[in-house]
């Protein structure tokens, strides 16, 4: 487990859990594949809030993330393994043999000096790009492209990974981690191996300082706000909501309803929905 558990020194740090960066090599990234970039904190273009609760958090410069490894030249070895603020993986800074550098999402077991390549007639080995027809059954991909030509776009959090469980024509077809079985092209591509740094979804903030960091700010009950603030809003004391169910803040239904559209143009491309 690449976890550090804190010493219950203080109320905060009693249940706190945090990663142990352990794989980690390198704690200065590539000036050239840096770049600030601007985050609008919940805002839109008029200063007017349009996602609630975000806001402040820590200094963050953006890596450039190599998402379409056909582009990138073929052959090059892991040079760095770094820390990306704006992800939950970890990525993997390569160096190619024209001096080109880039960076991609580390897979899982990837280690410093090894050798990554991105080609049609390769290896299917661990952190290797190829086009999913040359991927065999039942091995598990990351960064999937959903349209041919494009960048990878599914499979890139931290510990995803698909599989590959039937190939019919010139079409392929996922699992995704949901459950859900979805077809793309088999002249999309993917790299080899499951996403790094696993262990993210079970770090506990154990304060609220914590959450602040990471750009997330308080969030109020709306049984706690005005009516003129949230439907839920008003009475004397501790009361109910007053509806039959819970609604948002703008009064359409909440916890539970089917936000996805009936006849979307990709429900074809699902063999399997989620829900089973």
């Amino acid at each position: 487990m690449n976890l550090r558990f804190y010493t219950a020194t203080s109320p905060g740090a009693r249940h706190r859990s945090g990663s142990l960066f352990s794989e980690i090599t390198s704690l200065k990234s590539a000036k050239s594949l840096t770049s600030f970039h601007f985050r609008s904190k919940g805002h839109n273009n008029r200063g007017v809030i349009t996602s609630k609760n975000r806001g402040g958090g820590h200094k963050r410069l953006y890596r450039k993330i190599a998402s379409s490894r056909h582009l990138e030249p073929c052959r090059g070895y892991i040079a760095t393994i770094e820390y990306d603020p704006n992800r939950s993986c970890n990525i993997a800074g390569i160096h190619y043999e024209n001096d080109k550098i880039s960076y991609i999402i580390c897979p899982q077991g990837l280690q410093v000096g090894q050798f990554v390549m991105s080609g049609i007639n390769i290896p299917t080995q661990l952190g290797n790009a190829l086009p999913l027809f040359r991927i065999p059954l039942g091995m598990e991909v990351h960064n999937v492209e959903l349209k041919s030509g494009t960048k990878g776009i599914i499979g890139r959090a931290a510990g995803t990974r698909l599989s590959i469980v039937a190939k019919e024509g010139n079409q392929v077809s996922l699992r995704l981690p949901s459950g859900e079985v979805r077809v793309v092209s088999d002249q999309c591509w993917a790299t080899i191996g499951q996403v790094g740094n696993g262990d993210h979804c079970n770090r506990v903030a154990g304060k609220a300082g914590s959450s602040r960091w990471c750009d997330r700010r308080p969030h109020v009950r709306g049984s706690a706000k005005n009516p003129c603030d949230h439907p839920h809003g008003g009475g004397e004391g501790r009361t109910g909501i007053g509806r039959k169910q819970p609604v948002t803040p703008w009064g359409k239904p909440a916890l539970g309803i089917l936000t996805r559209p009936k006849n979307k143009y990709s429900d074809k491309l699902r063999i399997r929905s989620r829900r089973g």
